[in-house]
């Protein structure tokens, strides 16, 4: 691309689309800058039209986050492709930091994430420069500039704080705490002081404590994985200025805004954090420091207002408590008379109680209230810290905690029952507290496993719980409602079946509640309950259920047609699960409810944005599939009629997301027909466009193509012929060729090998064999080699071990005996699927007892390979990789798009070439029998000869176990 104004005003004008909400327009625009982004000069372009003052400032935004995406998808080189230029990438590394720091907060935030993502891959060793022009700029006295570096420095530091702890990291660290550390330290103590100068000057004021933010956050990074010697050496420093800042209370900093935390918030916010990351890791260090800390953050929770902006605050102050009460080291802080009673009494209960602003979202965002409440999002709400809190404390003190909660517990509901209308919130907060702090143990597929003795969880369910949810008035208390819900959610693994079916017609009967918090709640705990194990089996069967189903699956349906819930992804997960679990007894209504489901569909795909709601409603479809035509294999042509229509607009529209599931289901469809009865017409017509490119260049769809291809495969091979087969191969070469798909590549061609006939598959035989040998030499990888044993295996199992051994020694005389040494008895014990050893063991045998060849040209490796394949029945897995190998994180490849999520209810038909052999063992020695006849005399002394005593045992075991002799 030429950089002139021609090409400068054809991207704004795409940008400028990108931001368009009409699909038709803003797809387009997506696709062209995806198909020009490889060009030299697209980076360098983009940033001249963020640099663009006369441009409009959200096309600029546009472009920014553009870029980002441009540097996430393409930066890393992978399997030695580069995308960018060294020109281009040379460019942006000396421009991007300036560029950024010129800019608005906007723009600045997208081009701090970009850096931070070249940082990842350059930084240091191929940005040396990076922490010097860091350095520089807080040399500036320029606040904003200042604020930029800091921001940039925290987004290129921040994965310290989750990166497992390697040597290559700790150089890293090591080289950033010697060039960073003492001016970032520096730059701290000078913020400070100008915060002096300044603290009756408001505007000068704000700007520094946004600066102090950044500092306490860049710090918390810097410190997570160990405690460097420049921050012990200036702990005196940090500490005394963190202990300045959390007692600090100047009215200037005070918002207005009961929402919004301020500035003042969040620094003591951060600095709860960092002190409470020292209590938990560096105690020894920190010990001397660590009363004035508890005192201080004690004075902070007991004069903090109920207000929103609060919330981050109080929860970490209150997360900074509990850090303290988990260790042993500690308990002297808690053991003092009153201490205890006084936490529950000022700290906890009254961060339990449901507020007016927690009312709010429950009304006007329940999104976000379910979001916190039942996904355990609520990590940063006051209610989670003070959960975290009693639960640190019982570790230590439980009886007395115990106590002091059951009586608090007793006296809110005391409350309710005195004024239910009025004192609901008591009801409230007594049932969170039994709800959070009964729990001991928990999971998030069965819920709560252990409980404390803080209330009979029955008893307490038919006294306080059921009442609520059997009331007929669904809108009645709606908080309440939730509340019981969750309760039943929460302990339905400790509650008898008896009592969760008790609660199936109420919860229905709450999916018609106006409040969308109380809908989405019931139609979570039914999918949860449907999913239950008891000790003597399900907690709920399909005959137990079949007696709900028209009203159940009535009011599911119909909460899709709210607006609140048009894509409610509790209520599809719902209809999935009871799809699941009725099985056939959906079928009097499933001719309605497919179309409901296929309308819901296509009005998603015009703008696909909730991912979990669209995987459900696949998942669901999968599950009509497979229960309707399990009872009759002619329903297969029904979901066809059905669904083909609304899979080709999806295709054709080229909606992405809904690609990988389209194909997925056309699997199982095709799966479904007679193997080698040939499919329907409009697969045929579908398969030549499967084998298109661009297609195969989306990383999500490979997963997804590749099982329809086998499906194609499997089913149709009489119909796959000529160039058909060509393109088949054409595919296999493209992903054996690539680190990160080969194995997919494999998934292909074992199923060519074990589906066509040896005619149809012998002109490419030898082809397909000098490309893999060409991807040994050339990339080897534990993956691949595993991958390569089981084709080879497959192949002989197929094709026989003669056909085997001559294909690999007309490539190179005396070759199959190097295939023997450096790929089978090395690489063998690495199998670790058990469908996969079963494979490579009948393959093994074969080759052992099926070619004479190998007791004459190949005697020297036919008792180790007898030893590799005792090893694969008897010894443990050998996971080991070489020390040299890299291996490929698709998260992180160019170009990866996290958009294959595999259907659970798609199942797959997984090919056995192998079938009929029930014991590999059994197998092998009665093949040794038929060599040992063919070769009397020749076979007893080699294996005594190969064979280490160990080996001798188990091969001994096995032929007494098949009654077999060798002679």
């Amino acid at each position: 691309m030429e950089i002139n104004q021609t090409t400068v005003q054809s991207l704004v004008e795409c940008l400028t689309k990108t931001l368009s909400p009409e699909r038709s327009i803003r797809q387009p625009a997506e696709s062209f800058l995806e198909s020009i982004e490889g060009n030299e000069n697209f980076s360098v372009i983009l940033l001249n039209v963020i640099d663009c003052d006369s441009i409009e400032f959200h096309v600029r935004v546009s472009a920014a986050v553009t870029f980002k995406n441009f540097v996430k998808r393409n930066w890393r080189i992978v399997e030695d492709v580069n995308k960018i230029c060294d020109k281009d990438r040379n460019f942006v590394k000396t421009s991007i930091v300036n560029l950024m720091l010129k800019n608005p907060e906007q723009i600045q935030k997208q081009l701090s994430d970009a850096i931070s993502v070249i940082g990842k891959e350059d930084f240091p060793m191929k940005w040396t420069d990076l922490l010097k022009e860091f350095s520089t700029k807080f040399l500036s006295q320029d606040i904003h500039i200042i604020n930029g570096v800091l921001r940039t420095a925290h987004s290129l530091f921040k994965r310290y704080r989750h990166e497992f702890k390697s040597q290559e990291l700790w150089t890293e660290i090591k080289y950033v705490l010697d060039n960073f550390a003492e001016p970032f330290t520096k730059l701290f103590i000078d913020m400070m002081n100008i915060a002096n100068e300044n603290a009756s000057n408001p505007e000068n004021l704000k700007i520094i404590f946004s600066s102090l933010v950044l500092i306490c956050k860049v710090f918390y990074s810097l410190n997570y994985q160990d405690l460097p010697e420049h921050f012990e050496d200036n702990m005196n420093i940090w500490m005394g200025h963190f202990h300045t800042l959390l007692t600090i209370d100047n009215k200037i900093l005070q918002t207005q805004d009961d929402e919004e935390a301020g500035l003042l918030e969040q620094v003591k916010s951060q600095i709860c954090d960092n002190v409470a990351l020292y209590a938990q890791k560096y105690d020894e260090e920190f010990s001397s420091h660590l009363p004035g800390f508890v005192d201080a953050i004690w004075n902070l929770l007991v004069g903090t207002g109920q207000q929103v902006k609060y919330d981050l605050l109080v929860s970490n102050a209150i997360q900074f408590l509990a850090s303290v009460a988990d260790r042993n080291s500690y308990r002297n802080v808690f053991e003092a008379p009153g201490t205890l009673q006084s936490i529950c009494e000022k700290v906890i209960v009254p961060n339990m109680h449901f507020r007016e602003a927690d009312e709010e979202m429950f009304e006007d965002n329940p999104e976000e209230y379910i979001r916190r409440d039942i996904e355990g999002s609520d990590v940063d709400t006051r209610r989670r810290a003070a959960c975290d809190l009693v639960r640190s404390l019982c570790r230590m003190f439980e009886g007395p905690v115990i106590e002091n909660f059951s009586s608090y517990i007793q006296a809110m509901l005391q409350e309710y029952s005195v004024n239910p209308k009025g004192n609901w919130k008591s009801k409230d907060a007594a049932i969170y507290l039994v709800t959070s702090l009964a729990a001991k143990g928990a999971t998030q597929r069965h819920g709560i496993t252990q409980t404390s003795e803080l209330v009979n969880i029955i008893d307490f369910m038919k006294t306080h719980v059921y009442p609520d949810i059997e009331n007929p008035n669904v809108n009645e208390n709606p908080v309440l409602k939730a509340d019981a819900i969750k309760y039943v959610m929460v302990f339905r693994s400790q509650l008898r079946r008896e009592a969760l079916v008790s609660c199936i017609p109420g919860l229905i009967r709450l999916l018609t509640a106006e409040t969308q918090v109380v809908h989405t709640y019931a139609a979570h705990a039914l999918e949860r309950i449907f999913t239950v194990k008891l000790e003597d089996g399900p907690a709920v069967t399909k005959e137990t259920l079949s007696v709900f189903v028209e009203p159940l699956l009535t009011n599911l349906f119909a909460l899709l047609e709210t607006t609140k819930s048009a894509e409610n992804e509790y209520v599809m997960k719902a209809i999935m699960r009871s799809f699941s679990l009725l099985q056939e007894k959906i079928a009097p209504y499933l001719s309605g409810l497919l179309q409901k489901l296929i309308e819901k569909l296509m009005q998603v795909a015009k703008w696909p944005k909730k991912p979990h709601f669209n995987h459900y409603i696949f998942e669901t479809i999968c599950v009509a599939i497979r229960a309707m035509c399990k009872a009759d294999t002619a329903a297969v042509e029904v979901f066809e009629k059905g669904l083909m229509p609304s899979f080709q607009e999806i295709l054709q529209q080229d909606v992405l997301e809904f690609i990988p599931y389209v194909f997925q289901i056309l699997s199982l469809l095709l799966e479904l027909h007679p193997a080698g009865g040939g499919v329907p017409d409009l697969y045929i017509a579908l398969f030549p466009h499967l084998l298109q490119p661009v297609l195969w260049e989306r990383s999500g769809n490979i997963p997804a193509l590749v099982r329809l291809l086998q499906a194609f495969i499997s089913v149709a091979s009489s119909q796959i012929e000529g160039s058909k087969l060509e393109g088949l191969l054409g595919i296999f070469q493209k992903l054996v060729a690539s680190k990160t798909n080969d194995h997919e590549g494999f998934y292909i061609l074992n199923t060519l090998i074990n589906t066509m006939s040896k005619e149809r598959m012998e002109p490419f035989i030898q082809q397909i064999f000098v490309l893999c040998f060409r991807r040994l030499t050339s990339s080897k990888t534990t993956k691949f080699i595993k991958s390569f044993l089981i084709f080879m295996c497959v192949f002989t199992i197929k094709y026989g071990a003669n056909v085997l051994i001559q294909t690999v020694e007309s490539i190179q005389e005396k070759m199959f005996g190097m295939v023997l040494e450096k790929l089978f008895v090395p690489n063998v014990q690495k199998l670790t699927d058990t469908k996969e050893k079963k494979i490579c063991a009948i393959g093994i045998t074969n080759i052992l007892t099926d070619a004479p060849i190998m007791l004459t040209n190949f005697q020297a490796f036919w008792g180790q390979l007898l030893q590799s394949l005792i090893g694969l029945f008897e010894l443990p897995e050998d996971s080991s990789i070489p020390d040299d190998e890299h291996f490929i994180d698709i998260e992180d490849t160019p170009g990866y798009q996290a958009a294959y999520s595999k259907l659970a209810f798609s199942g797959k038909s997984e090919f056995d070439p192998c079938a009929n052999v029930e014991n590999p063992r059994i197998y092998l020695v009665k093949g040794l029998q038929k060599v040992s006849q063919a070769n009397p005399g020749k076979l007893q002394p080699l294996i005594t000869a190969s064979l280490p005593p160990q080996a001798t045992d188990f091969l001994q075991q096995y032929l007494n176990q098949a009654g077999v002799m060798l002679s």
